[in-house]
């Protein structure tokens, strides 16, 4: 019996890659969450510290809550990813959510570049903001 490579094939094992590495993701998330602090912009962290002025009306969480839940997200649209009749919306939740990640990277990048950045902030932070394209594009890929 010979296999055949159909595009069908080819997409669900690029979803299954991509949900492979959206759970090693996540679990970096939970393991080392201070590697995802700078990606989190501060106008979207609650100041828990007494005395202290509020960050703006979309500092809802800390900083480390917002690490938690988008691992969390990262978790569900990796299982979503993997079950055939929930893959297309799986998809665009994830291409949205890459997406939306832009803004931090972007944010990391301009401070990084600041005046307290330093040398490895620049480079780490002018690596990562790229790399969001072919995630972005590729969760896309997987919308058929």
């Amino acid at each position: 019996m010979s296999f055949r490579w159909s595009a069908q094939t080819t997409r669900t094992t690029s979803a299954l890659a991509l949900s492979a590495l959206l759970l090693a993701s996540a679990a970096k998330h939970f393991r080392t969450p201070r590697f995802y602090y700078p990606v989190v912009p501060d106008y979207l962290c609650r100041n828990d510290e007494p005395g202290s002025r509020p960050n703006g009306p979309l500092a809802v969480m800390s900083r480390e809550e917002w690490v938690a839940s988008s691992g969390l997200l990262e978790v569900t649209a990796a299982v979503g990813l993997l079950l055939p009749a929930t893959r297309k919306g799986a998809a665009n939740a994830t291409t949205a959510m890459f997406t939306a990640f832009l803004a931090g990277h972007i944010d990391a990048l301009r401070r990084a570049y600041g005046p307290n950045g330093t040398a490895a902030e620049r480079r780490i932070h002018t690596v990562r903001l790229p790399l969001q394209i072919p995630l972005i594009l590729w969760s896309w890929s997987l919308r058929k």
